[in-house]
């Protein structure tokens, strides 16, 4: 019995570049937050844009789990 069936990831690479931009996008969004320089992270930074890049990454993240790779049909 010889089996011909390639191995397949779970994802295709537009997956993976996607989950890694998300990644990105998360560190970067924390990285902004802890750059507010009012106390307790009450400016801009801490409150309003940080959260909302975190916010994205986990969108991205999101999409790249759910969206289907061309490759893989």
């Amino acid at each position: 019995m010889e089996e011909t069936k390639k191995k397949q990831l779970a994802f295709g690479s537009k997956n993976y570049r996607l989950m890694l931009l998300g990644i990105a996008l998360l560190i970067v969004g924390f990285i902004i937050m802890s750059l507010d320089t009012e106390p307790y992270g009450l400016g801009f930074l801490g409150i309003t844009l940080g959260p909302l890049v975190v916010l994205a990454g986990f969108a991205v993240e999101i999409f790249a789990i759910m969206a289907k790779d061309k490759k893989q049909d």
